[in-house]
């Protein structure tokens, strides 16, 4: 890794720049697959460096050293399949530290394998289902977010169930709807095609919404979102007391880490 070009990390404040902030604002757009946030302001990416060939190398930490495999190595992936996609890069290098699997997380990712044939007789079950389980309820979190709003705007739930996602789109909302209604269209071809026409609330099914019912459905799906909230704020507070944010891959305490309990997070 010699010669390298722009060399920035964006931990601590620093402004990224050149071409290592077009990897910033990449990785911007990739979430943690449980929480459905960047992995950018979770704080996980550490280090972006980029040499004079054009080469990008992206180093990352989880909030805990167990954190599950499957989603290390999900994440990983998706660090470097959105790299990749920026024009002028020739190759990224994706490295995952201070972790139980890292070592055969990053020999998979440096070779180009996957998930199944990296951990072998190890892997449990496909990432694709996995991926898959974890679109629909990022999905359901952030329909719920949106109906919540546009429901609190004095929009009738007739008028809701109604829209197509051409109506939805142009829809008089305020600046925070229209954040809402762009996060949402993001994850809405989950449940169906995004064709203008097609109605733009559905199901996880792919069945339309009842106006009589949304109420009661609205209620069902904000146990999701209070799961997820709960996960990202224990996410946020194990990362920082594992790691001083300042300097990267600085560990604070082992020990805190693997008292800080059993439960999993991503």
């Amino acid at each position: 890794m010699n010669e390298r070009g722009d060399r920035d990390q964006q931990v601590g404040g620093a402004r990224p720049r050149g071409r290592a902030a077009e990897v910033w604002q990449c990785l911007q757009g990739v979430t943690d697959p449980e929480l459905d946030e960047s992995v950018v302001e979770l704080n996980f990416i550490s280090r972006v460096e980029v040499d004079s060939e054009n080469r990008v190398y992206i180093e990352f930490r989880l909030p805990t050293y167990w954190c599950a495999a499957n989603f290390s190595f999900l994440m990983a992936n998706d660090m470097r399949r959105a790299v990749i996609e920026l024009d002028w890069v020739e190759g990224v290098s994706v490295v995952l530290g201070e972790h139980m699997y890292a070592d055969k997380i990053n020999a998979g990712l440096a070779k180009g394998l996957s998930f199944q044939d990296t951990f072998g007789v190890e892997a449990d079950g496909d990432l694709d289902d996995l991926r898959r389980t974890f679109l629909i309820k990022a999905f359901q979190r952030r329909q719920v977010v949106l109906l919540n709003h546009l429901a609190e705007a004095g929009h009738a739930p007739a008028t809701v169930v109604g829209l197509t996602l051409a109506g939805l789109g142009d829809l008089p909302v305020d600046d925070e709807g229209t954040k809402l209604i762009r996060r949402y269209l993001e994850r809405r071809s989950v449940v169906g095609p995004a064709r203008a026409d097609a109605l733009a609330f559905l199901d996880v099914e792919g069945a339309r919404l009842k106006a009589e019912s949304l109420s009661s459905y609205v209620s069902g799906l904000r146990r999701v979102g209070i799961n997820a909230e709960f996960n990202s704020a224990l996410c946020r507070g194990l990362l920082s007391v594992r790691f001083d944010l300042e300097t990267p891959f600085v560990a604070k305490s082992k020990t805190s880490s693997t008292n800080a309990g059993s439960q999993h997070v991503p």
